[in-house]
Order: structure tokens, then C-alpha cells, then sequence
């Protein structure tokens, strides 16, 4: 019992002090803050209209396309453009490797059979076999001549007026590194 007497002093010992201990020190915190506040102005710089946009009346749909076979032809007017008569035969069935760039195209060796020579290209993951007069790639290319060590076909493009002109391209072997 005696034990229990001395917390319970003990406890209102504790509160008494605690009690002690709770000035008001926040009013004079509050009191230099308004103080303060009031010696420092707030100073807003006042916001500038916004720029007037006047947008871009563009006057070229008239005119011919710079990039257009029209625009060469205009270029140059004493000069009759006359094709060359070459066209490829777009109507015919696709083959495989048609649907694959040159890039993305790698000549891995050759196989002969009954005297025809192939030439083994990977495209996608597959390998593919191929002979002369077969088309490979998208620019409408065929190939011309296989030996051991490179394909080479002839691509048919369009230039810059239009015209579809011949141009030479090959895929060479790739040995594996080791």
C-alpha cells in the first residue's frame, strides 16, 4: 500500500512540474511574426499581356510539288523527257524473298544440282534458295549471275523524274566469324 502512495505522489509530482512547465511562449512567436510581416511588403510584378499570334497563311497549294516528276519537267521546258521504254511487270506473282530489303538479306553458300548452281540467302530466319531469273528484294531486283561468293541482280527503281531506270546490286557472302 505504501508502494502504491508513493506513485500516485509521484504522478502528481510529475503533473504539478509539467503544469509549470506550459507558458505561453507562442504568443510571443505569434507576436514577432505579425511584426515581421507587416515590415515586409509583398511585391507582385504585374503579369505582361500575351504576344499576339498572327498565324502562317501558307500560299504554296498552288504551285507545283517540289519534289514532283511535274516540277523537273517544268525545270526544264526546252528539253523533251522521253522514256526509256523500260517497265517492269508489276502484275506477276510476288516471290518469297520480295517481301524482304537487300539489307536485311545475307548470302550464307551455294548449292549445285544437276548442273544449276543456287545461292542460299537468309532472310528472316529461313534460309532460301536461289537462282538466276528468280526476284529478290523490294526494289524489284533480279538476279543476274551466282558464283561463290556473291549474288548479283539488277534492280529496277524509279528516279527523281520518274523513269524507271536499271541499277546493279549484289549481296555478298557472309562467312561465319570465328
Amino acid at each position: 500500500m505504501r508502494s502504491y502512495i508513493l506513485r500516485t505522489a509521484g504522478c502528481v509530482a510529475i503533473a504539478t512540474l509539467l503544469a509549470g512547465c506550459g507558458g505561453d511562449d507562442a504568443a510571443d512567436v505569434r507576436r514577432w511574426m505579425d511584426e515581421t510581416r507587416k515590415q515586409a511588403p509583398v511585391k507582385i510584378k504585374e503579369i505582361s499581356p500575351p504576344k499576339k499570334f498572327t498565324p502562317f497563311a501558307y500560299s504554296g497549294k498552288s504551285e507545283v510539288e517540289p519534289y514532283s516528276p511535274n516540277k523537273i519537267a517544268q525545270s526544264l521546258p526546252n528539253q523533251v523527257v522521253m522514256s526509256n521504254g523500260l517497265k517492269p511487270d508489276l502484275d506477276r506473282p510476288r516471290e518469297a524473298l520480295e517481301a524482304f530489303p537487300l539489307d536485311a538479306m545475307k548470302m550464307v553458300g551455294t548449292l549445285q544440282k544437276h548442273n544449276v548452281i543456287f545461292a542460299l540467302v537468309q532472310a528472316s530466319g529461313g534460309v532460301f534458295k536461289v537462282r538466276v531469273g528468280n526476284h529478290i528484294g523490294q526494289n524489284l531486283g533480279q538476279v543476274t549471275k551466282i558464283t561463290d561468293s556473291s549474288v548479283e541482280m539488277t534492280e529496277i527503281a524509279q528516279d527523281a523524274s520518274g523513269e524507271w531506270i536499271e541499277r546493279p546490286a549484289k549481296l555478298d557472302l557472309q562467312e561465319k566469324k570465328q
